[in-house]
């Protein structure tokens, strides 16, 4: 059983909330980050990155930059920018891109649920990176970037989403990135009941995407669970904001490798190894695979459709990732990339920027490119529920969910 429950959401004022909706604070860097503030200047990444209100000189993660998105938030709440909402409702989120509808429901899920591994996780956290969102998070008493979760398709909890999405939309509009954006409320008490029946009879939920996040909204709540001892379970800080997605609704993109040199060996050397392992074809034009165990391979402005051979595909829930067969065969024993999150000799490029960026990296500061199939949505599944971890940059989602179109309190 699955604790999803609906929430007393602060939310922007309908006027101005496609101006405040903005992409997770993690996809830019501080320059970025800056030219998106002064852009659009009620970006709700002016809260989520404060250091934007600030000389470069003060450290992005200065604690003043933390009291910075605190004092902002509360000024735009009172000149009323942001609503408060005294019901506890859920919420449908609806992605569309390039014709492709993605529906979610906004709600809290419990910090219990993720300790006891009811949502399952597939990726390992860094300590570092949490340590900013902590911060974050506890400063402001709020959270504000929705953890991307996923569970099996449920057919009940279709109806009420399709029930409500006949009345008229809270939000309706299209980001400059051309995909849409509409939120309904579900405010009726007996589609929030069933919602919440439902969810509790669902024993597996599912982290896509937002580990990092994840992992600090617990840590915020078990540290106000120490500050206060005689905590029920019912206040808001042990739940944190989601958005929950049915599997059949979720599109994974490939995310591709990028590698700086071929670790001392001529292309032909290289290519004479990978044939051991692969069916090599030369490509006339670009190539993106088709299914799993094919990879691009763009080197020396040639494409290559590398097919792996029966040896070295595995059943595994890891093992047979494509992005494993990579690693294993390739970028590790070949290329010398052992661990690919701190190797400065390997990059990731998602598959959202299409194969022109693969070649373009090429032609500048890499010396190969693999185009890879996606990883699926059920292969996150089997490696969750087998308990295991899938490498760093296994899956590219998309759309993104913006940041600043919910926020859930969490000292009330």
């Amino acid at each position: 059983m699955a604790t999803i429950r609906p929430f007393k959401c602060v939310r922007p004022n309908e006027k101005v909330a496609d101006r405040v909706a903005a992409l997770p604070y993690d996809v830019y860097n501080r320059k970025e980050a800056k030219e998106e503030v002064k852009k659009e200047p009620l970006s709700f990444l002016k809260i989520d990155r404060a250091e934007t209100q600030f000389d470069d000189d003060v450290d992005t993660y200065d604690p003043r930059v933390y009291a910075k998105a605190k004092e902002i938030f509360e000024f735009e709440v009172e000149k009323g920018l942001y609503e408060e909402i005294d019901e506890a409702y859920y919420y449908i989120y609806e992605l569309t891109m390039d014709g492709r509808k993605q529906t979610g429901i906004v709600a809290t899920a419990s910090i219990d649920d993720y300790l006891n591994n009811k949502i399952k996780k597939h990726e390992n956290t860094r300590a570092d990176k949490e340590i900013d969102r902590i911060n974050h998070v506890d400063v402001m008493s709020a959270q504000t970037g929705p953890i991307f979760l996923a569970y099996r398709e449920n057919t009940t909890i279709n109806e009420e989403i399709n029930k409500t999405k006949e009345k008229a939309p809270l939000y309706d509009f299209t980001s400059h990135d051309g995909i849409r954006h509409t939120v309904w409320v579900i405010d009726d008490k007996d589609s929030i009941k069933t919602i919440k029946d439902e969810f509790d009879k669902i024993n597996e939920i599912y982290i896509a995407d937002g580990h990092h996040r994840c992992a600090s909204a617990v840590k915020v709540g078990l540290k106000r669970r120490e500050a206060h001892p005689n905590y029920t379970g019912s206040e808001e800080f042990n739940y944190f904001l989601s958005v929950l997605f049915q599997d059949n609704q979720l599109m994974i993109m490939d995310y591709n490798r990028v590698v700086k040199d071929l670790n001392g060996l001529t292309s032909e050397e290289f290519i004479n190894k990978l044939s051991t392992m692969f069916d090599i074809e030369e490509e006339k034009g670009e190539f993106k695979p088709k299914r799993k165990a094919t990879f691009g391979m763009y080197l020396d402005k040639k494409w290559y459709k590398l097919t792996a051979k029966l040896d070295i595909v595995s059943d595994h829930p890891v093992d047979g990732l494509d992005v494993s067969v990579l690693q294993n065969n390739v970028l590790g024993p070949i290329l010398g990339i052992q661990d690919p999150k701190t190797d400065k000799r390997i990059d990731f490029v998602g598959g959202i920027r299409g194969l022109k960026e693969l070649e373009r990296r090429c032609h500048n500061d890499m010396k190969v490119a693999f185009a890879m199939f996606p990883t699926s949505i059920d292969e996150l599944f089997r490696v969750a529920d087998a308990k295991l971890l899938m490498p760093p940059k296994s899956t590219w989602f998309e759309p993104k969910l913006r940041s600043g179109l919910f926020i859930h309190r969490i000292e009330k």
